[in-house]
């Protein structure tokens, strides 16, 4: 099957990233290339362009892309949280700009085997991102406890529903093991109320997201490695974010916000005296959005947020 991802906010992005040429860029989340491709073509045949990402199928597809651009470009199968390392590898300590796509590619989604979408019927509950992993959906379903999955599903997928969720999944294992989309999402559909079905949207949407959040920390990641990514940006670098649900976009925001202005001091204190200094300003006080054209050409934009932050 061909890697299939439309690249949302693409020239928001890039807009945003201004891109240099002979810049030092890095893409965390490579994905399909589709950010990647624009930000090679304004180096110019100068700099470097470094791609990271942990799917083996977006590697084979952005390397495929990317070939025009030779030399120029280095892919690395890993997750973006080890980019300090990757970097370091590549003779690199300082770049230009990071982009971070945080949304589940088309390909992900339309792929029935690889379990992320609640769309099949008849799919295992797989949902890793990086198959070198053993963990799976299924052995969260399977093996968290009733407490553990109420507390992921309320936490990461903010349903109202997860205390009944978590005990209608619990319930069924206990009679047979929880193996495919099709058995949970029939699981999740007895565990909330008809009406809510009518006007809510998938029932089992949020309790997806939030096994897949937790299957592969997602949060965790992006909480433990943005303050380290906005270290390796040279001045005047920026780190461009694109989100796809409140739980992330509210820690990128916290955390711009926090290396904008990292004063600890009481608001009465005339000076600082805590020695914080600021890295860097946020660009985007607002999250920027996707326009009417980009929703209608993909609904699957509809919840992206951009936001941008610049080193100083």
């Amino acid at each position: 099957m061909e890697f299939n991802h439309y690249s949302v906010l693409l020239e928001e992005t890039i807009e945003n990233l201004n891109v240099r040429p002979g810049g030092i860029y890095v893409d965390g989340t490579l994905g399909g290339g589709g950010h990647a491709y624009e930000v090679c073509k304004r180096l110019q045949g100068q700099g470097r362009f470094i791609g990271i990402d942990q799917d083996a199928d977006a590697i084979c597809a952005a390397s495929e892309r990317l070939k025009e651009y030779g030399d120029l470009v280095t892919i690395v199968r890993s997750n973006y949280c080890n980019m300090r390392q990757v970097l370091k590898e590549q003779g690199v300590e300082k770049v230009d700009g990071i982009v971070l796509d945080l949304g589940v590619s088309s390909f992900q989604l339309d792929t029935p085997e690889r379990g992320f979408t609640y769309r099949s019927e008849d799919a295992p509950l797989d949902m890793r991102m990086d198959d070198r992993q053993t963990l799976t959906a299924k052995d969260i379903i399977n093996e968290y406890s009733e407490m553990e999955l109420f507390r992921i599903i309320r936490d990461y997928g903010e349903d109202k529903f997860a205390k009944n969720i978590a005990k209608h999944i619990v319930n069924a294992r206990k009679k047979e093991p929880i193996l495919t989309t099709g058995q949970l999402n029939e699981i999740i559909r007895a565990a909330i109320p008809m009406k809510m079905q009518v006007t809510g949207g998938h029932p089992s949407k949020r309790t997806y997201q939030a096994i897949r959040i937790e299957l592969n920390r997602e949060l965790d990641v992006l909480r433990d490695t943005l303050d380290e990514m906005i270290e390796l940006l040279n001045e005047d670098g920026r780190i461009c974010i694109i989100t796809f649900h409140s739980l992330e976009d509210r820690i990128v925001k916290t955390i711009f916000k926090k290396n904008e202005n990292p004063c600890t001091c009481p608001t009465n204190f005339p000076v600082c005296v805590c020695g914080k200094v600021s890295k860097g300003r946020v660009i985007s006080r607002k999250p920027i959005l996707p326009t009417q054209e980009e929703l209608e050409a993909n609904s699957r934009s509809k919840s992206a947020k951009l936001r941008v932050f610049e080193r100083q």
